[in-house]
């Protein structure tokens, strides 16, 4: 493998400390991932055993305070080692980024005694964790999803289902978004519920184009009943909770995004290298020689816009929801179109499971899609706007 440009280097403008745990996740991706990213996907392993050794390095809870056994770093901090680690494994990373959001928002909006008993287990991924807010009938729409908890006493009772849930069946517990009250997003509550209760299930594993080192099912709920101590903050802040680990979710499955693109601009320039065709290596080939300008031109901007985006989240500026927005919609897209772009350089030989650069088009093209689709990050820029 050729070394990295200066240019496209990730590490380019951080501290000590961050290039340290980026070289870290780097070392971790190249050695513990890569090597297995091509039999996780055909297979659909769920690589439990991996994340745990990553959970070890501090990677299953990096923005969750320490006293419950979390890494507490920075959202930059987080950005730059979901990058290193995506490089290695996108599908698989993107999970952990989806886990990570899980405990953070217990971290956050759960009280003492809910800290203690579900963020140290997490942290270490002894257990992990699932989001569970899309529904068969609601998605981009997540407002005015139909599952329901009615207060029975100490508990909840719980009905409905949700879709589309990474780990849904694999894992521990669900981070679940249900309707307590009215209609809109004031009716909205937050419960934890643990894999095993009464009336809690699953439904078939999917078959899916990409990310396929971790499983996706509908979540369903009978009458599933759930303690009202398992209800993260007050009843209808459920959508704000819900929101507001959204946010840093953007930003993690961006950071995801930058990884696969990274790698797959390095693909392509080693296999312009040595690739020869007409007598002479692609290198030498103008027309793809400004293709790789490109792919390396709209990495960089991606980077710096995600990287900004991580900073506002950290800072706690008015503008970070929108910031976070903007950089979900642009890396996503550009990162897709640059890995799209090293498939196609990589000719006929692109398209075979050979060839890692197409697990990456695959692993992320749902990116365009998940945590908002990129039609509605496009609605809240605007709005953002319009409303001056």
């Amino acid at each position: 493998r050729r070394g990295i440009a200066a240019c496209i280097d990730p590490s380019a403008g951080l501290t000590e400390d961050q290039k340290e745990f980026q070289k870290v996740a780097l070392d971790f991706a190249a050695k513990e991932m890569a090597p297995y990213m091509a039999e996780w996907d055909e297979k659909e392993i769920f690589p439990v055993e991996t994340m745990r050794k990553a959970a070890q390095l501090g990677f299953g809870g990096i923005y969750v305070k320490p006293d419950v056994g979390g890494s507490g770093l920075s959202r930059l901090d987080t950005s730059i080692i979901f990058e290193a680690l995506s490089t290695g494994c996108t599908s698989t990373t993107a999970y952990m980024s989806i886990h990570n959001m899980c405990v953070w928002m217990i971290d956050t909006f759960g009280n003492e005694e809910q800290r203690h008993r579900f963020c140290p287990k997490l942290c270490s991924m002894e257990k992990f964790a699932s989001y569970c807010l899309t529904e068969p009938g609601s998605g981009s729409d997540a407002a005015s999803l139909l599952t329901s908890a009615k207060r029975k006493g100490d508990t909840y009772i719980l009905n409905g289902s949700k879709a589309f849930i990474s780990g849904g069946g694999d894992t521990d517990v669900y981070v679940v978004m249900c309707r307590t009250g009215g209609p809109g997003p004031k009716g909205i509550s937050c419960l934890v519920l643990e894999k095993g209760m009464p009336g809690l299930s699953f439904g078939k594993k999917e078959k899916k184009v990409g990310w396929n080192s971790q499983p996706t099912r509908a979540v369903i709920f009978e009458d599933c009943v759930v303690p009202v101590g398992n209800r993260l903050g007050a009843e209808g802040q459920g959508f704000s909770i819900a929101m507001q680990g959204l946010n840093g979710g953007r930003i993690n499955i961006a950071s995801c995004s930058l990884g696969a693109a990274h790698a797959s601009v390095l693909l392509a320039q080693e296999h312009l290298t040595i690739r020869k065709q007409f007598g002479e290596p692609l290198a030498n080939n103008q027309f793809l020689q400004f293709k790789l300008a490109e792919m390396a031109t709209r990495l960089v901007a991606a980077r710096l816009m995600v990287r900004n985006a991580a900073r506002a989240l950290q800072d706690g500026r008015q503008d970070a929801a929108v910031l976070c927005s903007m950089a979900k919609l642009f890396a996503t897209d550009e990162c897709f179109g640059i890995c799209n772009q090293a498939l196609q350089m990589h000719g006929g030989y692109g398209y075979l499971k050979d060839y890692a650069v197409q697990q990456f088009v695959r692993d992320i093209r749902v990116h365009q899609i998940l945590e908002g689709t990129n039609e509605v990050m496009r609605m809240i820029v605007a709005r953002s706007l319009l409303q001056g």
